[in-house]
């Protein structure tokens, strides 16, 4: 019924594999997460429920009202979808327990802040060439026109600017281990964020698709090359004279 949960990135490591394999691995303690308000269609618009994460002893009196019902108080709060939000009633508990290891999942984070960027950090461009005296040129745009027509910068543009500090959604991040004794979740890679930050797991919505075949050395003449030619077949007349 509920497809994610609130969790807070706690760093990175690696782990062998039952191959022997290594692999990078983000560690992430997600929940215990409280339901603290039902949302339904009539009402709100949407079938959701929101869920209360980080529990704390002092609040402001706005937060504590909203909260009065929850028997708790907590210092995050987020909308979740769900199917059917009456079979969670309010103060219900969801903890990692609704994970299991080799899930896909999508880890919804915000990326760190790199500030005022160039373009070849941001955009990964090259830079200018390092001949015929621009010296204070190599990490510059160059030039942006588009001469008479139609003699404007164009919109989306890629240029320098704020850089990070924006929503990140990784897909299909595979489950590695689970430990509901420690609140604990093992994603496979990278999560986006410093640590202590917080993330939002949810299950996999697109269906991620088989890779694609790599490209035959060679190009199309050794495609060509390597695939049996079928054998011609002979004219019906040609086979008539010989039977005769």
């Amino acid at each position: 019924m509920v497809n994610g949960l609130i969790g807070r990135k706690l760093g990175m490591t690696q782990v062998f594999r039952e191959d022997g394999a290594v692999t990078a691995v983000t560690a992430v303690e997600v929940g215990p997460c409280y339901v603290t308000q039902v949302k339904t269609k009539a009402k709100d618009g949407c079938e959701a429920v929101q869920l209360g994460f980080d529990e704390v002893k002092k609040l402001n009196r706005p937060a504590r009202e909203h909260l009065k019902a929850s028997g708790k108080l907590f210092r995050h709060l987020r909308d979740i979808r769900v199917t059917d939000g009456a079979s969670l009633p309010v103060g219900t508990k969801l903890d990692v327990s609704l994970f299991k290891a080799g899930q896909l999942v999508d880890v919804i984070g915000t990326s760190k802040g790199r500030g005022h960027a160039g373009l070849v950090k941001r955009h990964h461009f090259k830079g200018g060439p390092h001949t015929h005296g621009q010296s204070d040129r190599e990490r510059r745009s160059g030039s942006i026109g588009s001469t008479t027509t139609p003699g404007r910068v164009l919109k989306g543009m890629r240029m320098a600017g704020h850089m990070g500090n924006a929503q990140v959604t990784v897909r299909h991040m595979e489950i590695v281990s689970v430990d509901p004794a420690k609140n604990l979740l093992v994603l496979q890679g990278a999560v986006p964020g410093a640590p202590q930050t917080l993330v939002l797991i949810r299950q996999s919505k697109k269906i991620k698709r088989a890779p694609i075949a790599p490209p035959v050395k060679g190009g199309r003449a050794a495609a060509k090359a390597t695939t049996p030619k079928a054998t011609p077949k002979a004219p019906a007349k040609a086979e008539a004279k010989k039977a005769s």
